[in-house]
Formats: C-alpha cells, sequence, structure tokens
C-alpha cells in the first residue's frame, strides 16, 4: 500500500489546496486587488500630470 502512494507522488509534493471551502478560486478578491491596482496608477497618472506638467 505504501508502495502505491509513493509510486503516485515520487517527488512526495504536498497535497495541492483548493481556492476555498467549497473549491472555488476566490475571484472576487482577486477582482477588487486589480481594481484597486488600476485606480492606484490611474491616480498617479492624473497626479503626475497635474503637479508636474503644472
Amino acid at each position: 500500500m505504501k508502495d502505491e502512494l509513493e509510486d503516485a507522488n515520487p517527488m512526495k509534493h504536498p497535497e495541492e489546496e483548493s481556492g476555498s471551502a467549497d473549491g472555488s478560486p476566490k475571484f472576487g478578491r482577486l477582482l477588487i486587488v486589480l481594481a484597486l491596482a488600476v485606480a492606484f496608477v490611474g491616480f498617479v497618472t492624473w497626479a503626475s500630470q497635474a503637479w508636474l506638467v503644472g
């Protein structure tokens, strides 16, 4: 029995974990982070144009 498990996972990698308890990835959190990053880049662009170009 132990040989079968070692053959299936010879490099002894840990089992993969799902994104959440029901197995679906957390796309909502990723979407929020992406929106904040885009807003931050937009703000930096606006601020540099407003203060540096004058």
